[in-house]
């Protein structure tokens, strides 16, 4: 690539992106820990959700300090219906290891920003480059896009060497001047302009040099590889009511939701009804001996993530005697006061409509 057509694009894309730019809060500041924190809402969220988050994120933890201070149960109830709650999970704890280790400052070189959770390459680049004006590139979905249409380049962007080239070609057309308004111009191109379904290639200011117009492939980029396998789960929730209380148990390990509460739960490995969960030996634990009634308040809900699918049945449990396992294992809590628990989106849209 010459450097008369690098210079060329560049120039389009942050014209175009001074007239046709959202406003939006954290672009009218440089304070790393403000864009850090709008960079880490919007993965896997779409701006018009993420900024009512972000808004409200910002006004509760101000600041690095602020967030270190607060608890990880305060984090991830102010992350509640975000999804992917992992990401709430390594903010805290890098807000944490930035104030012990880095003054409260977010640092402005690759190696140790790079080496804080939750922050990857792509977060390291927008971050080094908007707050900091450093040449590092950026390469999102929307830059795959762009780029991938811009040159037709048919080499899968979840491929390994995929990832490799077009971070080549990100770096090569770089504006090593204005990185951050060069960035985000290419970002918010990608958006408004150049998108996946009606892209509006008759007002593209790339248009003479794009190859997959020229081509009439547009619609043939990205390339990506199979999808992976989404995977079916069954959860049976028992919204359990005793004495004006009610049970949630906390969600620990390897899985979906780690850290955040849910009622007392039986996973199936297929759809059943009542009667059959009266046989299964989880069932016989949570409630022997016990004097419950048992009604089927919601049923076959799907909550759709990004490789699960879950069906869930709520069922409200009215409780006159509870066995010692039961009380004992689960979290008792005022029913006025489950509202102050994170809990998943799946749970927190029942308790809003039951």
């Amino acid at each position: 690539m010459n450097n008369h057509k690098q210079l060329n694009i560049s120039h389009h894309l942050k014209k175009w992106y001074t007239i046709n730019k959202r406003s939006l809060p954290w672009r009218d500041t440089n304070n790393p820990y403000k864009i850090w924190i709008s960079e880490i809402i919007l993965q896997q969220t779409r701006v018009t959700q993420g900024l009512e988050y972000y808004l409200r994120f910002i006004k509760r933890f101000p600041t690095v300090n602020i967030l270190a201070q607060a608890s990880e149960t305060d984090v991830l109830k102010e992350w509640q219906g975000l999804g992917y709650y992992s990401r709430a999970r390594n903010l805290h704890a890098t807000a944490k290891k930035i104030v012990s280790f880095y003054d409260s400052k977010i640092p402005d070189n690759y190696n140790d920003i790079i080496s804080l959770k939750g922050i990857g390459d792509y977060t390291a680049a927008a971050i080094l480059s908007i707050a900091y004006n450093k040449p590092y590139a950026v390469v999102d979905g929307n830059v795959y896009r762009v780029l991938s249409r811009l040159f037709a380049i048919d080499t899968p962007v979840d491929s390994s060497l995929g990832k490799k080239e077009f971070k080549e070609i990100a770096y090569n057309l770089l504006d090593e001047i204005n990185p951050g308004t060069h960035n985000q111009a290419l970002m918010e191109f990608g958006a408004l302009h150049c998108t996946p379904f009606q892209p509006l290639c008759k007002s593209c200011p790339l248009q003479d040099i794009c190859i997959s117009k020229e081509l009439n492939k547009q619609f043939d980029f990205p390339v990506k590889q199979k999808k992976s396998k989404v995977r079916s789960r069954y959860f049976n929730y028992f919204n359990v009511n005793y004495n004006g209380y009610s049970f949630f148990n906390k969600r620990i390990g390897k899985d979906i939701w780690k850290n955040m509460y849910e009622f007392p739960l039986i996973e199936t490995d297929e759809e059943v009804d009542l009667t059959q969960l009266f046989e299964a030996d989880s069932f016989k634990t949570l409630f022997a001996n016990a004097n419950v009634a048992f009604i089927l308040k919601q049923t076959q809900v799907k909550h759709i993530l990004t490789h699960q699918h879950i069906y869930t049945n709520f069922y409200e449990v009215e409780a006159t005697k509870l066995n010692e396992y039961f009380v004992s294992n689960f979290l008792k809590i005022e029913i006025d006061e489950i509202h102050t628990l994170p809990m998943p989106r799946l749970i927190h849209r029942y308790l809003e409509y039951k």
